[in-house]
């Protein structure tokens, strides 16, 4: 019995041993090794459309660029530093610990949550995407994975992220966030050491790039998915020499596993041409969604996309960068983007207090204004078979199935306009948005449509939206 006995403990303790090395050697697995059995690289065309159709139906997004480096706001030791406001730790050559001072620095007591959403509600805003960690490292929630946060190592101790997420989703506003492969501050995802023989803009290897990749990014992402619940993980930074198409592809795996239905830009991997941001036809990259940056593409595609682009010249706040775009130009972007099939995601960049500037407020409310009298134009709809315009001055959308046409002029339109794409209803009326007095119109195959403009119009307005029942001239 004894011996018996004795064989049972030891085979008793044998699968506790046993257990035990498991429980562990899982604790150790990386985030990478973890199986995830859903191929979401090769998802069916009808699950593709629609996870992403909110967002070919919202149209307009605000992006926003915010972090330490709206504390120096272009200027280092008494120099105003060249480029771009939120790369200043690069164009400054700023060694780390210097350009920690300024995250000690960074307490923004003015900002306040509700009434950025509230201003983004007024403008006609349906998302947002916020830098919760830029090419600095530094993020903007409460990271476990690292100390350099918003609550850990400024003086602010709050977490922004949350506060945003949680006065979004209540204005209705989808909530999203963009997160940068690339880090200045850790170690191992450096662009290039602070060297004075380096060029922050040459970048070089770095052997230990997998181990941020498994150890940091990725825990980093698992809390901002888990913690917020954001609809958008907007990548950058993938330009980096380390970071290869395959672990962009890995990574879309990864995240699409946190949360099945979320949507990820084409950054995430290697394929993006340029500025000009449409993915390369030579291989099959991953993302959801085209970036073009600082551009509107030539013509429509077929491919989802859209257009980030900058109220001044810079992204992140740059205090002295007062080359504002005007509002009337602001107004035919979202138009030309809407028509050519993208969505238009516009900048503002807040002050290290937290105010979103003066100038990009009183845009934003003009927008507003104009999109609440003929947003319809815009919303929900879909570009048109064979055309986007014509010309410079005339733009087209079409209300998402339905035959409803959209002729916008983005010029003041004299005594007679006329729109060659659109062939009208027999007997339909026609309105000018914002006026409630059908328009006299006449069609002829060999005139067009030629539709008479009221003695009334308002001039002011920065683009004049026809509606029109019909059918599309192809």
């Amino acid at each position: 019995m004894s011996l018996i006995k004795n064989h049972f403990l030891t085979g008793i303790t044998l699968v506790i041993l046993f257990i035990s090395s498991c429980k562990e050697k899982k604790e150790n697995t990386t985030e990478s090794q973890k199986q995830i059995t859903t191929d979401y690289l090769n998802e069916t065309q009808a699950t593709f459309d629609q996870r992403m159709n909110w967002w070919r139906e919202a149209k307009f997004g605000m992006f926003i660029h915010w972090g330490v480096y709206a504390v120096p706001a272009g200027t280092y030791k008494g120099k105003q530093i060249e480029g771009i406001g939120e790369w200043i730790m690069s164009y400054g050559d700023i060694p780390t610990e210097d350009y920690e001072q300024f995250a000690k620095q960074f307490n923004p007591e003015k900002f306040d949550a509700e009434t950025w959403a509230k201003a983004m509600k007024q403008a006609g805003i349906k998302y947002v995407v916020i830098t919760s960690k830029h090419h600095d490292g530094f993020g903007l929630w409460d990271s476990k994975v690292s100390d350099y946060d918003i609550v850990d190592f400024a003086p602010y101790g709050k977490d922004i992220l949350k506060a945003l997420s949680e006065a979004c989703k209540k204005q209705g506003i989808k909530f999203g966030l963009y997160y940068s492969i690339m880090d200045g501050h850790h170690p191992d995802a450096q662009l290039v050491t602070n060297s004075e023989d380096i060029d922050w803009h040459k970048p070089v290897e770095n052997k230990n790039f997998n181990h941020y990749l498994e150890d940091y990014m990725k825990p980093q992402l698992k809390e901002l998915i888990m913690a917020y619940d954001p609809e958008i993980i907007w990548f950058d930074g993938e330009w980096i020499p380390n970071y290869t198409h395959e672990q962009g592809q890995a990574l879309y795996q990864y995240v699409r596993s946190l949360k099945e239905n979320i949507l990820i830009n084409n950054r995430v991997d290697k394929g993006r041409q340029g500025m000009q941001g449409m993915n390369k036809q030579d291989q099959s990259y991953a993302g959801d969604f085209g970036t073009p940056e600082q551009e509107i593409l030539d013509t429509s595609s077929d491919l989802d996309w859209e257009s980030c682009m900058t109220m001044n010249d810079t992204w992140g706040f740059k205090s002295y960068d007062h080359n504002w775009k005007s509002t009337e130009t602001l107004i035919h972007n979202l138009i030309d983007t809407a028509a050519k099939g993208g969505n238009y995601l516009l900048n503002v960049g807040p002050t290290a207090e937290g105010l979103i500037p003066q100038p990009s407020i009183e845009r934003l409310e003009a927008i507003g204004n104009w999109l609440s009298v003929n947003g319809e134009a815009i919303y929900t709809t879909e570009k048109l078979k064979s055309t986007f315009g014509e010309g410079e001055h005339i733009r087209y959308t079409k209300k998402k199935g339905e035959s409803v046409y959209y002729a916008i002029s983005l010029k003041v339109p004299s005594k007679n306009i006329v729109f060659k794409h659109v062939r009208p209803k027999k007997e339909s009326k026609i309105y000018l948005l914002g006026n409630e007095t059908a328009l006299e119109w006449m069609y002829s195959e060999s005139e067009s449509l030629q539709i008479k403009i009221p003695k009334s119009l308002n001039k002011e307005t920065k683009a004049w939206v026809f509606k029109i029942e019909g059918e599309e001239i192809l």
